[in-house]
């Protein structure tokens, strides 16, 4: 995993957490809360780095007349750097996922019917999955590990072994890490772990990475030092873009702000950068007000064969230029100001001719709920046919049909 540098963003978290470290105010327990997309897992791989890190625990403040050769060892007064050095024997292990006092616990499936299955059994897995897509979600690494519709678990036995493990001595560092992703899978047999969260043995610390609260154990939750991660800045988002994906700035910016802080929205837009949702949208909403049931039918019917991460990319797309025809409206004779593609901004303006803004507003919590259903695998068809007829009441009194 990277050290902070390398991280897109979160400036502020990074020094807060350095900070931490440097004025000894580390609790053993740290929660990391934070929406989808905003780095949370990098985050926290780099901090479990950085713990470890000889250059920041000290392992080479010494003076040269200590080693027989020399050496680079430094002023044992000096600060406490605020990030891992990457050179050291424990940062090279980290960053490969491979340091004996580093663990890890994820949800995970039953690989065949009687299975108890631990984190250790796709430890391989998980190396590939956070080299290959470290922003992603819940849904990605059980798709990676080929769950399909199984649902995933952190399991009582998984608890059982985070308990036998960090009983242990430390192997090679002065501290021992369990990294958790996703404590919301726990269930109620996270209670397993409140002794040991509590009273844990000297120098272990807990990272807890979470994107869901309130589907937290409470008892859990408690013991827990809160570290709230920000979405990302759509400045940083775009910066990453042109220096990592190589997008032109324009394409940079566009992505950006239809990704709303969320990285991972970000880089599935890319793989979609062809896709022309607008006709798909203009179809729609045309199929909705003009041309009847069986015109909608047949769109329903194409955007049900499109897979789910299409689906939703679309239904966000058609929130962006909603929120996008709001800024139009609400900035007025100033909108020219506004930084929008001019195929965007037309199109935006029609919207604002179809639509007031709390018909805008009600559109935009029924997409919502709609990417929230489509995550979680909802039928498509009956998806996108509730959702045909909702669109139409909110915008019945209109009659403006966008054409091209």
């Amino acid at each position: 995993m990277a050290s902070f540098k390398e991280i897109v963003g979160q400036e502020e978290t990074k020094i807060h957490l350095a900070e931490l470290v440097q004025n000894n105010r580390l609790s053993h327990a740290l929660l990391f809360l934070s929406k989808e997309g905003s780095g949370a897992l990098s985050i926290a791989l780099a901090f479990s780095q950085y713990a470890l890190c000889e250059r920041v625990n000290g392992k080479n403040r010494a003076s040269n007349n200590d080693s027989l050769f020399g050496g680079e060892y430094e002023d044992p007064n000096a600060a406490i750097p605020s990030d891992a050095c990457g050179k050291c024997a424990a940062c090279l292990k980290a960053e490969k996922l491979l340091h004996p006092d580093i663990h890890y616990s994820y949800p995970v499936v039953t690989k065949k019917s009687g299975d108890k299955p631990l984190s250790t059994d796709f430890i391989t897995e998980w190396r590939e999955f956070v080299k290959l897509n470290p922003y992603g979600n819940a849904y990605d690494w059980l798709q990676f590990i080929g769950a399909e519709n199984k649902q995933g678990n952190i399991t009582a036995n998984e608890c059982n072994d985070i308990i036998r493990k960090l009983s242990l001595k430390s192997f090679e560092s002065e501290y021992k890490v369990l990294v958790m992703w996703m404590p919301e899978f726990l269930g109620n047999a996270g209670n397993k772990l409140l002794k040991l969260i509590e009273e844990p043995p000297p120098n272990t610390l807990f990272i807890l990475v979470a994107e869901n609260e309130s589907a937290i154990l409470p008892t859990i939750l408690s013991r827990c030092q809160l570290v709230k991660i920000p979405a990302l800045k759509t400045a940083d988002i775009a910066e990453a873009l042109e220096n990592r994906a190589k997008l032109t700035v324009q394409q940079a910016d566009q992505i950006a702000g239809i990704s709303e802080g969320n990285y991972r929205e970000a880089i599935q837009l890319i793989q979609h950068a062809e896709e022309d949702w607008q006709d798909l949208l203009r179809e729609w909403l045309n199929a909705v007000l003009k041309t009847g049931p069986v015109a909608q039918v047949k769109w329903i019917e194409e955007i049900s064969k499109q897979g789910r991460e299409k689906q939703k990319q679309f239904l966000r797309y058609f929130n962006h230029l909603l929120q996008q025809s709001i800024r139009l409206r609400a900035y007025g004779a100033y909108s020219a100001s506004l930084v929008i593609a001019d195929k965007e901004r037309d199109f935006a303006e029609r919207l604002n001719k179809l639509a007031g803004i709390e018909q805008q507003e009600a559109i935009i919590e029924e997409l919502d709920r709609a990417i929230y259903h489509v995550e979680r695998n909802a039928h498509a068809k009956m998806l996108f046919h509730a959702l045909t007829i909702k669109l139409y009441h909110i915008i019945a009194d209109k009659s403006l049909i966008l054409v091209h």
